[in-house]
């Protein structure tokens, strides 16, 4: 069983969005581990913000395979792949590491570079795995988000319940 860690985001229906995510991927994969949900501005274009975090699934399923899923609960909540890259969404989910596979794999670069590029994947990626090592650099994800400028993007915790359970950041102040 590999573990692979995603980002969800949304900025159109952002809390049913999410809760259907969360839902899809309960089914499909089993237990989550869920980072708080987090609101930040859009990156790359002007538009409404969105909410985000990061998941921990385990799962047997080959990179493609997995990522097969991600886009059919994508396409089911309402994804517009026309749409451009930069622009509104109402479901995004990409896998950021597998395990520790560096590369591309099945189409996708692991990991996805992006988990050190926007404070929306490494603040909830240190939250929920905190001493776990990025596959490239070596470091402690605790450690990249601390040495983050956190000038560069705006981001804050949101309160956020799903199937009655409140998602609230589990950690001291990151």
């Amino acid at each position: 069983m590999a573990l692979i860690y995603l980002s969800i985001g949304s900025n159109i229906e952002r809390h049913r969005n999410i809760s259907a995510a969360l839902d899809a991927l309960v089914d499909n994969f089993g237990e989550l581990v869920i980072s708080s949900v987090y609101e930040s501005e859009s990156v790359g274009f002007t538009g409404d913000s969105f909410y985000n975090l990061v998941v921990a699934i385990n799962s047997d399923q080959g990179v493609g395979q997995i990522s097969q899923v991600l886009k059919q609960i994508e396409d089911q909540n309402g994804r517009d792949r026309s749409a451009p890259r930069f622009g509104a969404r109402s479901l995004d989910i990409d896998i950021l590491t597998v395990d520790s596979l560096v590369g591309p794999v099945d189409g996708i670069d692991l990991p996805r570079d992006e988990v050190l590029k926007n404070a929306f994947v490494l603040q909830p990626m240190a939250e929920i795995a905190p001493d776990s090592v990025h596959p490239v650099t070596g470091e402690r994800y605790i450690e990249h988000w601390l040495q983050y400028d956190k000038n560069k993007q705006r981001l804050w915790p949101v309160t956020f319940v799903w199937r009655d359970t409140e998602l609230t950041l589990s950690t001291t102040n990151l």
